[in-house]
């Protein structure tokens, strides 16, 4: 075994200390702690068991820092003195982690863990610190093994006890106080308790990253769900993939399985696979652990225990086998907790959690979610069971004229009620049925209804409704068999709508025209024949022609296009043109024959007119149209009609730049979707009514409202991909409009690959949207990635300008990220880019001054300097041609005076290199200037200054900040030149202008800082 050297132990110990948390940390921090105990050098040592410790914490293996901190604890007291200041309070800062894990580690005996807290206690007091952090490793030490009395006393001694410098942080402090009052059920006290720590108000490494996953059950005990969703986002992406906290990750998959998000919690757990095997941490297992439970407890509920889980111990397990093993082993814990603790409290909590009912039935979260599976279908009862009662209790008979009722008006809870009367009525007798029909219902006292046969048959219309609108193979032979039922039992009525519906599941199945027009002709003799005195003959006869209006356009279009492959295609277009003309004139005759007698039939037909109007390009024609197909709906009794005239007379308002008038349909639109059933159409009235509202600059966050629901519509409709997509990447807009960066960022993460697939120009965007997003929230490198990903995507295009801007983006970027050597590459990509597009001076301009800072970001040196003021002036010459087609523009002046500004800011940092204390030997450069050459560039940075200031003053008001700046760096300048009172001077004229403005237009800041300046130079 090779023998580490001191110089690479420590730097090991510098590597390992920035590592991220988890496993192979661990493994290394300990490797490097047994190289430094063999080194025999004892400071190395005690570096190394910090080291130990620090890695232990922030992994799934904390309770394993209770070994080196006392090997640590031995050497402080071999020798206290060998300890730093910062070195003594670190170990004793360590002291509340070991407490922690000491309540944690369930093989520690009571005494032991007894002896321990006494020993903080007594060193503490010693040391002279507050009692503070004692009395709160007390409180959870006495929580966990149910001495609530001492608890009690413990929380009263912690809060009144002083604060010092070994207490936790604010944020710490606060999640335990409220976390202390949800056990003992006041949500409401814990919550208000949080909230500054929610809020960002109080922070640390790992808050509120822990407080936002505890928050979300009182939350949504509250009611609070518009919260708790937010936090889920918010916190969720937080915790993913740390070790240390994977309690809280348990909670967010909890908080899923209680709010019928189980698919994502699903995807969750899938996340941290590798994390559900057992962990060397028992209290964590048993915090994770159990809010996978909760999970798979529901899966199985939902009868999809049969599902795949993740695998356990490198087998692969289904839900029912991981729920079963888990269970078992967080029990074993749960119990071996209790045994050392002398109390049932360990237990009895992991079991109420693992039991806990669902806090809301279904509460949309706006991230993507894969659907979940059926479940497997239960088996055939070996009797049929009975019959459930109509939802309200009414009778048979009720139920059926209720359903009649909702059929005649077209009314969309229809369905729903047909169901359930062929749910109490059964299907067609089986061959060798007894007379008694063994379907029929049964009433209350046992005894068998007899069923009318005209329900019989209203039953199988319903059927063969259903499978013509899902275009089955065998729609038109059901509807043939409710036909001749109808018949039968002298129903010409319903018989010839029927005939009618031939003629649709004719055209749905793709017949021959011919065959389509004669049966359009058989449903419209069916409605003629009707005897005069029937109330529905006319409406039969009104529904056949709109019906053949409606289809013999559509079978013109066949024919046409039929020709046009056949080779006679020069004559299509004026076709078209002809057959939308035909269509408008047979409805608008078909209105004008109808408007009073059949308003619902007429506001389908106005709403067809619309339409063409549409297609042809007249959307001013449209608007009237529309409008009057949704009020005859309205009037006639059926509002639902009326939605989608509303909704498509928004969109067309929207492109009219009419927003008021649009937002009011769409408004009214969602009003009459209340009786809706179908999901597609309540998705889309609520995308489009958020599409409008996120265009006023107050309507953020109804949108996100209602892209929320919208998604969760699309999602029920199985739209995820197409409709449920576009609602999230609006959704995601209405969470960035509020700066909800995080919230906005989680969402479109999660439908990002549905968005990719839908065009480029939208692949682009929501990339670029995704990299705005991530840079808000200072995830760098992340934002780089979506730019150049999106610069990738347009490469090809004709316009390099958009290649040119995503560049820069991602340099700007890379640059912020420290990653010097990517972000130059991609600089001077989007260099090249901007040049060849041309027509683009200040992009050009201010890249040559990022790559010109880069230049002397790693050292600087005589080469970067040089470098540096080469770009300067290659970007002041880019500004000067430029300025020779518009010598006004102020945008032009300014970013010329920013790069004499940013030029004078890089001659002042060479010149800071020189002028380091002359004992400081090891920094600097090799060869430094002498003081000629340190005026010389003084004088010239005074000089730019100047320039600079020039411009700034020319510009007005805007850029006083600016001017400012300058006028205050040239004024030190000239003071390291000998002659403060000139730069005092600059300053004085500065501030008697500034004193003759008007109130309120110079900023509050900038003359008390000018005053302050002139009297530090002239002292």
């Amino acid at each position: 075994m090779s023998t580490m050297t001191r110089e690479e132990i420590e730097q090991g110990l510098q590597d390992n200390r920035f590592a991220p948390g988890g496993a192979a940390r661990n493994a290394h921090a300990e490797v490097l702690a047994a190289a430094a105990e063999t080194s025999g050098d004892s400071e190395l040592f005690r570096e190394a068991l910090d080291n130990l410790i620090n890695a232990y914490l922030y992994s799934a293996e904390s309770t394993k820092m209770l070994v080196p901190f006392a090997r640590l604890l031995q050497e402080y007291d071999k020798d206290p003195g060998a300890f730093s200041k910062g070195d003594a309070h670190s170990l004793f800062w360590q002291f509340k982690w070991v407490a922690t894990a000491i309540s944690e580690s369930p093989e520690i005996p009571l005494e032991s863990a007894t002896g321990w807290l006494d020993e903080m206690e007594r060193r503490y007091r010693i040391a002279g610190y507050s009692e503070r952090p004692v009395r709160e490793s007390e409180l959870w030490f006495a929580d966990v093994i149910g001495d609530d009395d001492r608890a009690e006393r413990a929380y009263a001694r912690w809060q009144a006890a002083d604060r010092d410098d070994m207490s936790d942080c604010h944020a710490c402090e606060l999640n335990g106080q409220g976390h202390y009052a949800m056990l003992r059920g006041d949500d409401a006290r814990a919550l208000e308790v949080w909230q500054p720590v929610l809020a960002g108000d109080k922070t640390c490494a790992e808050e509120p990253h822990r407080v936002l996953a505890t928050a979300l059950l009182p939350l949504l005990r509250l009611g609070r769900f518009d919260e708790a969703r937010a936090q889920h986002l918010r916190g969720y992406r937080m915790a993913r993939g740390k070790e240390s906290l994977l309690p809280s990750v348990g909670k967010h998959i909890e908080f899923c399985a209680l709010t019928g998000n189980e698919p994502r919690g699903l995807e969750i757990l899938a996340e941290h696979a590798a994390h559900v095997a057992p962990l060397a941490n028992v209290d964590d297992r048993l915090a994770f652990h159990g809010g996978v439970l909760v999970l798979l407890r529901r899966l199985r509920e939902l009868g999809l225990g049969h599902l795949p889980a993740v695998p356990y111990e490198g087998v692969p397990r289904t839900v029912s086998e991981l729920y079963e093993v888990l269970r078992a082993g967080a029990l074993d814990i749960a119990r071996r907790f209790d045994a050392r603790n002398g109390t049932t409290r360990v237990s009895e909590r992991f079991l109420a959690r693992i039991d806990g009912a669902p806090l809301v039935d279904a509460l949309p979260l706006g991230v993507r979610s894969a659907a979940l599976p059926q479940s497997a279908p239960a088996a055939a009862p070996v009797a049929a069971p009975v019959p459930a009662p109509a939802a309200d209790g009414a009778a048979l008979a009720e139920l059926v004229q209720r359903a009649r009722e909702a059929r005649d008006l077209g009314h969309p809870g229809s369905d729903a009620l047909w169901a359930e009367v062929a749910a109490r009525v059964g299907t067609r007798p089986e061959d060798g049925a007894s007379p008694v029909d063994a379907a029929s219902p049964v009433d209350a006292a046992g005894t068998v209804e007899a069923v009318d046969p005209l329900v019989r048959v209203d039953v199988a219309d319903h059927r063969a409704l259903a499978a013509a609108r899902a275009g089955a193979a065998d729609a038109a032979t059901l509807v043939t068999e409710a036909r001749d039922g109808y018949r039968a039992l002298g129903r010409e009525e319903r018989a010839a709508l029927a005939e009618l519906r031939l003629a649709s599941v004719a055209a749905q199945s793709g017949a021959a025209p011919g065959e389509i027009r004669e049966l359009l002709a058989v449903a419209l003799r069916a409605a003629e024949a009707l005897d005069p005195g029937e109330p529905l003959r006319v409406r039969r006869i009104a529904l056949a022609e709109l019906s053949a209006i409606r289809l013999e356009s559509y079978l013109r279009s066949l024919e046409a296009t039929d020709a046009h492959e056949h080779g006679h295609g020069h004559g299509h277009g004026h076709g078209q043109e002809r057959g939308h003309g035909e269509l408008a004139a047979e409805l608008t005759a078909f209105v004008a024959a109808y408007a009073q007698s059949l308003p619902d039939l007429v506001a389908e037909a106005e709403e067809m007119l619309g339409r063409i109007a549409l297609s042809e390009g007249d959307p001013e024609r449209a608007v009237p149209l529309l409008a009057a197909a949704a009020a005859r709906a309205i009037a006639a009794g059926r509002p639902w009609q009326a939605v989608d005239p509303l909704v498509l007379r928004a969109g067309v308002l929207v492109s009219l730049d009419r927003p008021e008038e649009a937002e009011e349909d769409a408004r009214s639109g969602l009003e009459h979707s209340r009786e809706l059933t179908d999901a597609e159409e309540q998705a889309v009235v609520r995308l489009t009514l958020a599409d409008i509202l996120l265009g006023r600059a107050d309507g953020a966050a109804e949108a996100a409202e209602l892209a929320l629901t919208a998604a969760y519509w699309f999602d029920q409709a199985g739209l995820t991909a197409n409709g449920g997509a576009q609602a999230r990447l609006l959704l995601a807009r209405a969470y960035a409009h509020q700066n909800r960066n995080a919230d906005a960022a989680e969402v479109l993460r999660s439908t990002l690959p549905d968005l990719l697939e839908h065009g480029e120009q939208q692949a682009v965007a929501v990339r670029e949207f995704l990299g705005d997003l991530l840079r808000e929230l200072g995830e760098r490198r992340e934002a780089a990635e979506q730019y150049l990903l999106a610069a990738e995507l347009v490469k090809g295009w004709e316009d390099p300008r958009p290649q040119a801007g995503l560049a820069q983006s991602a340099a700007d970027q890379l640059s912020d990220a420290q990653l010097t050597p990517e972000a130059v590459a991609a600089y001077e990509r989007a260099l090249e880019l901007h040049r060849l597009s041309g027509g683009a001076p200040v992009a050009e301009v201010r890249v040559l001054r990022s790559l010109a800072w880069l230049a002397i970001r790693e050292e600087v040196t005589a080469t970067g300097v040089a470098r540096a003021r080469a770009l300067m002036a290659e970007a002041a010459g880019v500004l000067e041609t430029a300025r020779g087609d518009a010598p006004d523009s102020p945008e032009l002046r300014s970013e010329l005076a920013q790069t004499w500004h940013q030029l004078a800011q890089v001659l002042d940092r060479w010149v800071s290199v020189h002028v380091q204390e002359d004992d400081d030997e090891d920094s600097g450069p090799a060869e430094k200037l002498g003081d000629a050459e340190l005026t010389a560039l003084r004088l010239e940075e005074v000089l730019l200054w100047d320039r600079a200031a020039g411009v700034y003053t020319d510009l007005g008001g805007d850029h006083l900040a600016e001017r400012f700046q300058c006028l205050n760096n040239a004024a030190w300048t000239e003071r390291e030149l000998g002659r403060p009172e000139a730069g005092a001077a600059r300053l004085s004229a500065l501030i008697e202008e500034l004193r003759t403005w008007p109130e309120g237009t110079v900023p509050e800041w900038i003359l008390p800082r000018a005053e302050r300046t002139v009297g530090h130079l002239t002292d």
